[in-house]
């Protein structure tokens, strides 16, 4: 069903289709109605909340994560803490209803094994949320597949190079699930990324593979984080620019890069950091953040106290897209990735960051 919406405070239309997950914004609309073509800067309200329903990870504790070569950017392997109560998961949506398109389930471990998982299913749906999560498949069961295929809009599997990662592809892909793959992509694994891509080597069923540009955040190491001058890098942009059997896209992250090094790529679908500007994280600890990778809180606003508009319009995120506004100011490309990262400025794969300090 496609829900159109008027945004007042920064005068454009978005489009979202609930069931194709097509997401559209037009331009400024200028006082005669008709559309600028110039990109607005934020919503008057996040249209996708990052909700981080788990407080810990069965599958981090175990050692799982860091034997498939992954380092968990929340500390799952580390860091224990309560689960999002249904009953404040359905406050969030509450307060959304009628005004965020998405809401994507995460958190420290994987939402399908809360223990409320089908009840945070249901109360988006119930409020014309569409809910989306990331999972790596560990213990997923059939019966979180089948809530899955009655109420989410795409499920995401992490790539974690184990039977478990492809049995749960299958098993969604199998129950008709809109199914991709988060591959997240850093000096150890960006080899990979393009042997795969270069031979179309993902599992059948496959809606899209979709790369997340690695960082040093939780147990993340800055040995691991991809530098500019990567000797694979021309090779992984190059296939972003080759057609695939199966759809490919990348992360806000990895904006710079592929706007400085894509030529012959349509930007029109890519866009720079949503954070604060059109989207937002919420952790189970019931703090709003512009981004989940904000681990230290320091734009970070506790809805114990405010609600979810206040925050969206608070100082502390007022001070977040202050970084969007001001960094890379004499670069030409400036105003398709807004300056790159505003809290890990070293990951820009650019090659021309201009070295403002983080926001």
């Amino acid at each position: 069903m496609l829900t159109k919406r008027y945004d007042a405070s920064s005068r454009f239309y978005t489009v979202f289709d609930g069931e194709t997950g097509l997401y559209m914004r037009s331009g400024i609309i200028d006082g005669q109605g008709n559309d600028t073509g110039k990109d607005p800067f934020m919503a008057d309200f996040p249209h996708l909340v990052d909700v981080g329903i788990m407080g810990h990870c069965e599958h981090g504790l175990s050692g799982k994560c860091a034997k498939a070569g992954t380092d968990c950017y929340q500390s799952g392997a580390v860091i224990s803490a309560p689960n999002m109560p249904l009953a404040d998961f359905a406050g969030i949506a509450e307060q959304c209803g009628g005004r965020t398109h998405q809401f994507a389930l995460g958190g420290r471990g994987d939402p399908d094994l809360h223990e409320d998982f089908e009840g945070i299913l249901r109360a988006c749906r119930e409020r014309n949320i569409v809910p989306n999560y990331t999972t790596s498949g560990y213990r997923l069961s059939c019966a979180a597949i089948e809530a899955s295929k009655r109420f989410c809009g795409a499920v995401a599997v992490s790539w974690y190079r184990a039977p478990y990662t492809m049995a749960a592809i299958e098993g969604l892909a199998g129950a008709g699930v809109k199914t991709n793959i988060h591959y997240v992509l850093s000096r150890q694994t960006i080899g990979e990324a393009v042997a795969r891509l270069e031979t179309d080597g993902f599992p059948d069923g496959v809606n899209a593979v979709v790369f997340l540009l690695y960082k040093a955040a939780g147990c993340g190491k800055s040995g691991s984080v991809l530098a500019p001058g990567d000797p694979d890098l021309p090779r992984f942009f190059e296939e972003l620019e080759r057609q695939h059997r199966f759809k490919v896209g990348v992360d806000s992250c990895l904006a710079p890069g592929v706007i400085a090094r894509c030529p012959g790529m349509g930007f029109e679908a890519l866009d720079a950091c949503e954070g604060a500007r059109f989207s937002c994280y919420i952790g189970a600890d019931m703090y709003m953040r512009p981004c989940s990778f904000d681990r230290s809180r320091r734009y970070a606003v506790s809805l114990g106290e405010r609600s979810v508009r206040d925050a969206w319009h608070s100082s502390e995120f007022a001070a977040f897209r202050a970084h969007f506004l001001s960094a890379c100011p004499a670069c030409d490309s400036r105003l398709s990735c807004l300056g790159g990262c505003a809290l890990f400025p070293d990951i820009a794969l650019c090659g021309k960051r201009q070295g403002l300090p983080s926001a």
